[in-house]
Parts: structure tokens; sequence; C-alpha cells
């Protein structure tokens, strides 16, 4: 047998290695329990894969990235087996892995059960006990379709090979190459168990599945065209270890409980009325308390900061849009048009840059007036498919606290330097503490402006976001086609991260609008556009903010800072004066009159997550004092009537959590 030349690479270390030909990388790795997959010349490969001469080999680990999705793959496989196995009749759709799990799509005559997801789980079991081999096999598109010929999905997926999407999973079965087929053997035996379409890779064996559980099933239409068939999709989890998948289901159970449209509900904040229609919210009075507060002040900062603010429409003629680009790039993304004024096209607003350059625009400009910096909550629209729509965080309707900032290249690097210190510090302000930023530069296939500008705005934005001493991770071409842009994320009280801010510069729009100002030698020159939107919207930071709270918000924010409970009839009057006096000075305040016990008023002010409770009885009275009692239980005696008031105006404007 000749001799294989390979390399190991470990981290930053690189061993030559020398090997007969026939070897594999299960071979290469033996022993080495963690390592499930490989990765040779950039490509991930089974660990059967046989070693060619010059191979740069990288082990795949089964806690990283790449092994969490092979394993949750091969996971995927092992229930889609499953349900063939308890329903013969079901047709394979797709399964792909996605983060923290994994599903699978089915077409069958009735959605699962509760009690059929268990079945599926078992047999799942008992599939991973028998310790299947995955083995992958190369075949023509004429064999393909031959063997998959009871699988009309599969047989469409063998038509997409060259043009599978990753955005429906397809591409997790078929690619521009080869077509593989993954066959599921008996370990003994080596006879055929099952087998898929599939470009892989995967584990050695099911028995290699450590952890693993059915979440849920819905209904999904296939390919994610609301065109196609509504079929059955499954999901699950599957992890390395027993404890980790402990841990994620304690995590998925905190989540839950912290869900907004759960808490929205539950504490009278907003609803989503089905005769107004999916995505679109409506905010009651104490959820329009907390949203004013919110709205109100990001206004005061934002006017500190030397921010204008300026109002526009929700609708437009179509020609806008056309000058803007966003019939071409967005289209997709809008509402379809309103015919009206003699067949003229109107659309509502799905952005409300375009508007804001009509009002650079509305007459000359100096380069005296810059940095121009406009400010909108400014209402917009945007076509969410059903089946992404989700509460406040993915809506169709919402309302962006929307900024445009005009200036100089030779302004650009301070007023980016200056945006993001405000963003960072008006997130903190709210109650987030835990950032890093992400630096999106430039996808080479697809970009407006010359290579150059790009370069000097990618470099800023660096210096910009190095300056801030936080992590910043590179997202390369993750840009879009007219300019980078910093994304601020933030991670809430359990540790998820969420999307805030986003700066993003613009060579696109002023081109397009033709914006010009005059500068000092009396030129007309070109602005820099700076996109800036700091909570993303009003309606998806309400949902993060009450998430991380977990509805209990801080004392500033809550719809009712304090109620007032009374021992008895005889205290009403007197707590009614102090919500009175207390009122006089912004505070919001409520006695409970009513004719529960004292206890269980006590208990419904919990369940509201209100900040305070003043309690009185007939000491307090005769004292003219008030007790305070904490979110958490404790309490607080015999304080006198205007301290209390000013503590709780303390607590307010400080703008703490108690």
């Amino acid at each position: 047998m000749s001799d294989v030349r390979v390399i190991i690479q470990r981290d930053s270390e690189r061993e030559e290695r020398v090997v007969t030909t026939g070897t594999t990388a299960a071979d290469l790795f033996a022993g080495e329990r963690s390592i499930i997959a490989a990765r040779v010349a950039g490509e991930l490969k089974d660990l059967a894969y046989e070693l060619s001469d010059g191979d740069e080999v990288e082990a795949v680990e089964i806690a990283s990235e790449d092994g969490l999705n092979i394993l949750r793959h091969s996971t995927a496989h092992v229930m889609a087996q499953a349900v063939q196995e308890l329903f013969p009749e079901a047709k394979l759709g797709i399964g792909p892995p996605v983060k923290d799990g994994f599903y699978y799509d089915f077409d069958v005559e009735k959605p699962f059960t509760p009690e059929d997801l268990k079945a599926i789980e078992k047999k799942m079991q008992e599939i991973q006990k028998r310790g299947q081999k995955f083995a992958r096999r190369v075949v023509t598109d004429e064999a393909a379709r031959e063997e998959l010929a009871d699988e009309p999905y599969k047989l469409e997926l063998i038509g997409l090979k060259g043009s599978a999407s990753h955005d429906d999973g397809a591409d997790v079965e078929v690619g521009a190459g080869e077509l593989t087929i993954y066959d599921n053997l008996d370990a003994k035996t080596g006879e055929l168990c099952w087998k898929d379409l599939c470009r892989g890779p995967h584990l050695p064996s099911t028995r290699l599945i450590p952890a693993f559980k059915l979440m849920r099933n819905a209904s999904a239409y296939w390919r994610g065209s609301e065109k196609n068939k509504q079929l059955q999709r499954i999901y699950g989890t599957a992890w390395p270890s027993k404890d980790e998948l402990k841990a994620h289901l304690e995590f998925l159970a905190e989540a839950e409980k912290r869900d907004h449209r759960k808490l929205g509900a539950e504490l009278d904040l907003f609803s989503i009325p089905e005769q107004i229609g999916s995505g679109l919210a409506v905010f009651h009075p104490k959820g329009g308390i907390i949203r004013r507060t919110m709205e109100d002040y990001s206004r005061r900062r934002h006017e500190e900061e030397g921010y204008e603010f300026v109002y526009t429409p929700h609708a437009t003629k179509g020609k806008l849009f056309e000058t803007s680009g966003h019939l071409d790039w967005y289209a997709d993304g809008m509402y379809p048009p309103m015919q009206l004024d003699e067949g003229v096209d109107y659309y509502l607003k799905p952005m409300n840059c375009p508007m804001h350059n009509l009002i650079f625009d509305a007459r000359g400009r100096s380069y005296r007036e810059l940095p121009l910096r406009l400010f909108e909550f400014g209402t917009v629209y945007r076509y969410e498919k059903s089946g992404v729509v989700h509460g406040l965080t993915r809506a169709r309707g919402f309302t962006q606290d929307d900024a445009h900032i005009y200036c100089t290249r030779e302004q650009m690097s301070e007023e980016l330097d200056k945006t993001l210190t405000f963003v960072l510090g008006l997130l903190r302000d709210y109650g987030l503490t835990d950032f890093y930023l992400e630096l999106s530069t430039k996808d080479e296939t697809k970009f407006v402006g010359s290579d150059e500008a790009w370069e000097e705005a990618t470099e800023t934005l660096r210096q910009v976001a190095e300056k801030q001493g936080l992590p910043l991770v590179p997202d390369p071409g993750g840009a879009a086609f007219y300019g980078p842009k910093i994304s601020v994320q933030a991670k809430d009280a359990i540790g998820r991260t969420w999307q805030m801010s986003t700066i993003q510069l613009d060579f696109n729009l002023p081109e397009r609008f033709n914006l010009e100002f005059t500068g000092s030698d009396g030129t007309k020159q070109r602005p820099v556009m700076i996109h800036r939107a700091l909570f993303g919207s009003i309606e998806r930071f309400f949902a993060v903010l009450l998430e991380h709270y977990a509805g209990a918000f801080p004392a500033w924010l809550a719809p009712v800072q304090a109620v007032g409970i009374p021992v008895g009839d005889a205290h009403v009057e007197y707590l009614e004066k102090f919500a009175a006096d207390a009122r006089k000075k912004g505070l919001r305040v409520e006695v409970d009159s009513s004719s529960d016990r004292m206890q269980k008023k006590i208990r419904t002010a919990q369940k509201q997550k209100v900040p305070f409770m003043i309690i009185v009885g007939d000491d307090d009275m005769n004292a003219d004092t008030v007790s305070f009692r904490f979110r958490d239980g404790s309490q607080e005696n015999g304080i006198p009537r205007d301290e209390a008031i000013a503590k709780l105006v303390d607590v307010v404007e400080r703008r703490v959590q108690v």
C-alpha cells in the first residue's frame, strides 16, 4: 500500500502525518469520542471519508457549532425513520438542523397528536439503541428518482439540484454537486433499515446521539410558500449530554414564563385582535402607559442630543419607492399597491428614509447646517408571511424610532462615534447592560459605490466600534448593498441575544435622490447619510423589555407604580388622599378599594407585578405614616407620608429596579 501524507489542523497547530491508503478520518481520530466528523479543505465530511494525499484535516467535535448541527441533523433522520415506521403512509419533506434543535416536515392525513409525539420519541429511542450506521452513497439523478419514486417531495428536490435554497432548508438535501443518499444500516447485518436524500454529513452511528427530546408539532407550508400544501412539522432538540438537554429544557421553561405574548395578556398590556389581523397589535391602557413613557424618555434624550423631530405620512405614491429603489429590492416585503387618483399607485410605507430625504431636499442646504439629525417615531408596514409573524417581535405594522443623519465626509467619524455612544447609553438607561457589536461588511457580489468609499467607511466604523471597548464580531458580506453597518447585540436577563440598534452608512440614497449641500468653497457636494434605528421598533423593544423584566418593570416604566392597600374600609379615604398627593408629583398610584380581603389585594398586586404596595392601618393613620411592601415580600413600616412620596419620586427619577 502506498503512503498518504495529511496535515492535521488543531487550533493554530499543524501536524503532518503519513498514513496508508484507505485510512479514514475515523482512523485518524480513533479513540477521541468527542470527534464526530471532519473538515477537509474547508468542507465537512463523515468520519468514513477516505483521506487523500495532501488533505488538510480538522476535527469536528460534537460540542462545536458544526458538531451540534451534525448531531441534530442525524437526530432529524432518526425521527423521520421513526415516523415512517409508525405511519408508513407519511411522505417526507425536509429535515434540517436549526438553532438549538431540528425539525422534519411530513405529509400525513391527520395532524400529529401529543400521544403520537410520545410514540415517535419512544421509537426514536429504540432506533438510537440499535446503533444503526449512517452510510453515504453517491447516486445519479435517474437512480435517485427511481429509489425515491414514492416520495414526491424528494423528487421535487432532485429537480432543484444546483438551485436549492438555504432559506427553506432544501440545501441540506441537494446541492450543486453530486446527489447522495444516506442509508441507515443495521449494525449487525448491514441490512438497509431506512434511507433519505441528503448531503450530510452525519454521525457514524445512531448510538452516538446522547440526548434528545421532541418539543412540539405545527403546520408549515412546503418550502415556506403559502401557495404550496400545508405539511405537519415536528420540532425536536438534541444535545451532547443529558445534563445539557436538561439545562436547555429549564431555559425554555423560563423563557416560556417570560413570553411577551403570555405576559401581555396576563398584565392587560396589549392584544392582537383577529378582527384587525395578524401582526397588527393594539395597546391597552396599561401597555399604553409603558409605551408612552418609553417614547417620552427617548424624545427627551434625542432633544438633548440635537435631533430635530419630523413627521411623515403612512402612505405615499409608488414613484417615491421607485426613486429609492425599494420597488426593485424590497417589493416582496411591501403591502400591495392601492390604485387611487385615476390609477396612481399608492403604497403603505415600509421605511421612513425616502421621506426624510425629501425633507432634506425641500430647500437648499449649507455645510453650516450639518450634521442635520432628523428623528421620527414613524409607523411602517411590512408584509411578513403569517408563519413568521410572532407577537410584537415580528409584526406587520410597527413604529420605528428612526433617525437619519446627514453630514459631511469630514464629520462622519465623529458623528458615528457620537451616535454609537448615545445608542449604548440610552439602551443602558432602559436596563440592558450586556452588549457586543457586530460589524457587517461588503458583499462582493452586491454593492453600490466605490471600493475606496467602502473601505473608508468600514474602517471608520471599525475604529468607532473598537473605541467602545466591547467585543466586536465580524459579519463578512453581511452588509446591505448600500453600505456597511454596526449592529448592537444585547443580552437579556436569561442570556438570550437580541439585535437592537443598527447604525448603517448609505452610499445609495443620496445618489438616487441627488441630495446636495453647498460646501464651504461654494461647490455642490453629496452628504454622507447614516440610518439609525435605536430600538429597532417600539413594539419589538417593548417585547424585549417585557421579557427581560418578566413583566416586573422598574418603577419608572411600570404602568402602576404603587397601589394603596387599606387594612380595612376605614383606611380607604386616608389612602385616597395619599394617592392624590402622589399623583401631583407625577406618580402613578392607585387604591384597591374593592371588597376583597387584604391578603387577596396583596396577591393581586403581586400578580400584576406592581413595584410598591402602600399599606395603611390604624397605627399609620394615627401617626400620619404608611408602610411600604416590596415585590419580594419585605416591608418597611412607619414611613411619614411626605417622605414616602419623596422615596417613590426618587426611585422613579433614578430609573432603578426594586
